[in-house]
């Protein structure tokens, strides 16, 4: 079921969540202070290409203080936008009952849109 439902996803936009995720970490590779924001955003990317199935990991140091400060840095300029965008999607989806299963999706990729460093989604046990 989750193979059809993470293909049914990349038709139905979550090809451009995913392309969108992996284009914003790419520009921000271009600066050295936006390296970490850069590659946690292309590994959020290709996580979102497959979300059905998934659950988020949170890694052991994922509380620590630089991965704090960096989540906040991350929450201020990015996150928000982001987990907006989430939001919006899941609403719109919905509203029709076929709809809701992605719109649980976009749920789930909220939280992880927030404050991504520390935390992955990983495939669920």
């Amino acid at each position: 079921m989750s193979l059809l439902g993470n293909i049914l996803w990349l038709i139905f936009g979550g090809l451009i969540a995913g392309l969108g995720y992996i284009l914003g970490g790419l520009l921000m590779c271009l600066t050295i202070v936006g390296i970490p924001f850069g590659i946690q955003s292309m590994k959020l990317g290709v996580a979102t290409f497959a979300p059905f199935g998934k659950r988020i990991v949170e890694a052991p140091d994922a509380n620590g203080p630089l991965q704090i400060v960096l989540n906040i840095i991350w929450l201020i300029f990015f996150g928000w936008e982001i987990a907006l965008a989430h939001l919006v999607s899941a609403g719109i989806l919905a509203i029709t009952i076929i709809g809701i299963p992605f719109a649980l999706q976009h749920i789930k990729l909220i939280p992880i849109a927030l404050l991504p460093l520390g935390r992955s989604l990983q495939p669920a046990a």
